[in-house]
């Protein structure tokens, strides 16, 4: 099992809230996001939608602490999501492989949900460090991202922001915002 990789349930939570809208607004929007992910199946109700975007809010402050350069605050908001949603995980057995961890999948789909993200985070900021958590720097775009560029130099959620116009101008050399060159795609 590769916990880091639970990071990225942590970045698409976090990043249905955009400032142009809302991608959990409503009992579609969830299942949408559990889609491709099957271990999250199951009956949802108003409850967990309500559940998931206080999640959100709780996963979006601790991108922000560390975007702030508040690592001891993001760490101790993580911590406490650690304790409140405990991992549960179980040795399982199937399609012809080895024995291998899993999470059990017990609970209701935010708790699951919440454990898993939790825990991603936790694994990839103890590989790397809170310092990894982003948020692209592109005027109109609030979306995270964790930097996995060797010198911690990404500043744009992707390709796209990276290379968008507003951007080119909040590259000048003066801007205290941005410190990569215009021409360094963010990635």
């Amino acid at each position: 099992m590769n916990l880091a990789s639970y990071a990225d349930l942590a970045i698409d939570l976090v990043n249905t809230r955009r400032p142009d809208g809302d991608d959990l607004r409503d009992l579609d929007g969830l299942r949408a996001l559990l889609a491709h992910r099957p271990h999250f199946g199951g009956r949802i109700a108003h409850r967990d939608l309500d559940a998931m975007r206080e999640l959100r809010a709780q996963l979006r402050a601790i991108f922000d602490a560390a975007a702030r350069g508040h690592e001891d605050d993001a760490v101790e908001r993580l911590n406490a999501m650690l304790i409140h949603h405990p991992v549960h995980p179980q040795l399982a057995r199937h399609g012809g492989q080895d024995w291998h961890l899993h999470f059990n999948d017990a609970g209701s789909v935010p708790d699951r949900y919440a454990a898993r993200a939790a825990m991603g985070l936790a694994a990839k900021i103890a590989a790397q460090g809170p310092g990894r958590l982003g948020i692209c720097r592109a005027e109109g775009c609030e979306r995270v991202f964790f930097d996995t560029t060797a010198n911690r130099s990404r500043r744009y959620c992707s390709d796209r922001c990276a290379g968008r116009p507003s951007v080119t101008a909040a590259c000048r050399p003066d801007s205290p915002r941005v410190t990569v060159p215009a021409r360094d795609s963010g990635q």
